[in-house]
């Protein structure tokens, strides 16, 4: 089969290195893809956006199966887009990837069908919103509705912190018309996992869980991120509390939404958090993790693009996993996630490979030959190992061989689950 990843970033050139392993993939394209990912696809320079183009692209090819990477093509409509001209997509519907799209959305969802999330109000206008921050107290979350790269989170200490996220998203429009409304919950203590399934016509095909890391800086300060590294494994989340994420959270959720006239086809992410009181719900995105894909699907053995074709045939298929740990660090650009500088050369990673280390670009370009930063995450390096510690000791060793002036990387990713 031919495939077409659409994105550019880490996630997709995980997708597309994974579709490139697969003896029953024979061509992957990605669009637009970045210069980091020439030996795993063949680079499309159409974005994710133009969907006539892209649909004209596979049409023209002949492509099997578009797998969609990132979440504003699918909030867009991009699955109903080429489903109406007869392409087979996969990821959810405009109408079903709104479980991501608006976080009121979801939690109208998971209050109506008793899955288990924080307790929650939703606002429009700052001073309502500051009054129920008063009430409630700190410390408390506050989520602009729409999407907003992964930054629009603010886990606030104190009710002065959560006042100010109110005005600068509501009062300044901080994230645009995604923040015109914003979602205030309750905080809740525990360990967060990210657990994702395989979606489609009911069938659900849940993988390994993984643990990233939001906070920019070591020890879990400074602001949050799109994600700053991640691993799987998660010893400290039982497999019996998987099973009950799975049966009260996964399962509802998929059936909650076919009951919603939104039927669920795609990556059902479920970030959760283990309180006491159980596994329950932080939000949920309607598709790969990043930087969780680059550090679960390397763990995936079976024939992805086998895979693939049996879920969207509806048949049958047994998904293998190595019981193989693997330990993904993000390396990005001085400032992410605020400003950063662009242009700065990269260190030639040939030998990083060769030892067997994995990197998958995010925000990557060739220049003169040379492939320099062109955003915030640059690249992921991954290390495997028997457990853990094996691939933290791997990969951080190959990391500290290499000069990343301009760049900055988390020392400590994994640091939970060796502090217990």
């Amino acid at each position: 089969m031919k495939v077409l990843v659409v994105g550019s970033g880490g996630r997709e050139h995980a997708l597309a290195r994974k579709f490139n392993q697969s003896p029953s993939v024979s061509k992957v394209y990605v669009a637009p893809g970045n210069d980091g990912m020439k030996q795993d696809a063949e680079l499309v320079p159409v974005d994710a956006l133009n969907f006539e183009v892209l649909a004209q692209f596979v049409k023209d090819q002949e492509i099997d199966l578009t797998f969609v990477g990132p979440e504003q093509p699918l909030a867009e409509g991009i699955v109903d887009y080429f489903e109406n001209v007869g392409l087979v997509a996969f990821g959810p519907s405009k109408k079903a990837a709104q479980i991501e799209g608006s976080k009121s959305f979801a939690k109208e969802i998971m209050t109506k069908y008793n899955i288990p999330t924080a307790s929650y109000e939703t606002f429009t206008e700052v001073a309502p919103a500051v009054a129920y921050i008063r009430e409630m107290g700190a410390p408390i979350v506050v989520k602009a509705d729409g999407l907003a790269a992964g930054k629009g989170v603010i886990v606030a200490e104190t009710e002065e912190q959560a006042i100010e996220a109110v005005e600068d998203m509501i009062g300044n429009q901080m994230f645009g018309d995604s923040s015109s409304k914003v979602v205030i919950e309750q905080f809740l203590d525990g360990e967060e996992f990210s657990y994702m399934s395989f979606v489609h016509k009911g069938q659900i095909y849940p993988m390994v869980i993984a643990q990233d890391h939001k906070r920019a800086y070591d020890g879990d300060t400074g602001p949050n991120t799109g994600g700053m590294g991640s691993y799987s494994p998660v010893p400290q989340i039982s497999d019996a509390v998987v099973q009950r994420a799975y049966d009260e959270v996964v399962v509802p959720t998929v059936k909650a939404m076919e009951a919603e006239g939104a039927p669920f086809t795609g990556i059902l992410y479920a970030g959760l958090i283990l309180t006491e009181d159980g596994p329950k719900v932080i939000e949920f995105n309607a598709r790969f993790g990043d930087p969780e894909t680059q550090v679960v699907l390397p763990r995936m053995e079976s024939d992805f693009g086998e895979f693939m074709q049996a879920l969207m045939n509806e048949e049958p298929y047994e998904l293998r996993w190595t019981d193989e740990a693997v330990l993904g660090v993000v390396v990005a650009a001085e400032g992410y996630p605020g400003d950063v500088e662009k242009g700065n050369p990269l260190p030639d990673l040939t030998a990083a490979i060769e030892s067997n280390v994995e990197v998958y670009y995010a925000g990557a370009q060739e220049k003169d030959g040379v492939l320099v930063g062109n955003g915030g995450r640059i690249l992921l390096l991954n290390g495997r190992g028997k457990d853990l510690k094996e691939a933290h000791q791997n990969v951080y060793n190959e990391i500290a061989k290499y000069n990343w002036d301009h760049f900055f990387y988390r020392k400590d990713i994994g640091w939970r689950t060796f502090n217990k």
